[in-house]
């Protein structure tokens, strides 16, 4: 864990959820979970969290509970991250004042999130046209017709356009959301977090967001015993046949496998693993990044440099600078 610094520090990031009526409950769930519990167990609060509505009253979807007691929309003004409603409903144009609210917020440099259809949120108050988004699958062919200036990814769990951030059916909110954590406070922290809501740590945003897996007439293997072999020797000159070998398999099944069970190829999950890893080593104050990356199993501190920019956005030293032991 990033060790506790003497130096003071500065307000909480403050993370602001807009509901309206007929929100999601599971996305709103996902939402306070992530950043809106206390987490004692890392000995600081990572966010300030609260929720605002347009109305004193907001009927949930489907009339499963009406939420009372939070803040107005003025509210929204004070957030750092302003995280939008996701209706089912999603041809039924949003209020004008939630609208308004978005685009203030944009204006101000505000981060703005979009779980599941709030991708539609965004898109009708105008802050998408020319980025990168993603959406539920289901709705990809509306989305289009609605917003063609909109570069929507249909087919990916989450989409990271700086600023902006968009994720595709109401699992992948926890996808995005620990994202967020990992990029804000680091790998570390966010495994913490994971471990508390017994969720995978990482899934890239890439990987595809509906996998088709008919029910097969033998049950067939899962990868898990694989994966954790994997995970204990990331450090060693691991390749894709050595996987195929340890799985019994040849590297076209184990290929289709990873694809069907995890969406992704067995070269990609190996190399974010071992980028997680090198961040790990990072944090804990690992000196010299020839062994990060030999540690890592990704060889050379050019490689760890390509990937770790590639995967966080940052290089290694700045990736030190920002979550280095006795960072604050």
């Amino acid at each position: 864990m990033p060790q506790e610094s003497s130096q003071p520090s500065s307000p909480p990031h403050r993370v602001v959820v807009i509901v309206d009526e007929n929100s999601n409950p599971f996305e709103l769930g996902c939402a306070t979970e992530v950043f809106g519990l206390r987490r004692p167990e890392l000995g600081r609060d990572l966010y300030a969290f609260g929720l605002c509505s347009p109305e004193p009253r907001t009927v949930m979807r489907d009339g499963f509970f009406t939420l009372t007691g939070v803040a107005d929309l003025e509210a929204a003004d004070t957030a750092d991250t302003l995280i939008v409603p996701n209706r089912p409903d999603t041809e039924v144009p949003r209020r004008p004042a939630v609208l308004d609210a978005v685009r203030r917020a944009h204006a101000r440099g505000a981060r703005l999130i979009g779980f599941c259809s709030g991708a539609f949120t965004l898109a009708e108050a105008g802050v998408l046209d020319g980025r990168r988004a993603t959406a539920h699958w289901l709705w990809a062919p509306s989305f289009r017709a609605r917003f063609p200036a909109v570069r929507l990814e249909p087919d990916v769990l989450f989409v990271d356009d700086g600023d902006i951030l968009t994720a595709a059916g109401s699992a992948a909110a926890l996808d995005l959301g620990l994202h967020v954590v990992r990029r804000d406070h680091g790998a570390e922290v966010a495994n913490a977090v994971s471990r508390r809501l017994v969720f995978a740590a990482h899934r890239d945003g890439g990987q595809r967001q509906f996998v088709e897996r008919p029910v097969p007439e033998q049950p067939d293997e899962s990868l898990a015993p694989v994966l954790v072999w994997a995970q204990e020797r990331l450090d060693a000159p691991l390749t894709v046949s050595d996987l195929a070998a340890r799985a019994a398999v040849s590297p076209a099944t184990l290929h289709r496998r990873f694809r069907a069970q995890l969406g992704t190829t067995p070269l990609a999950w190996l190399t974010g693993e071992r980028v997680a890893l090198a961040c790990r080593l990072i944090e804990r104050g690992e000196s010299g990044f020839d062994l990060v990356a030999r540690r890592s199993g990704l060889g050379t501190a050019a490689n760890l440099r390509a990937l770790m920019r590639r995967e966080t956005g940052l290089n290694p030293l700045a990736y030190r600078r920002r979550f280095g032991p006795g960072t604050p």
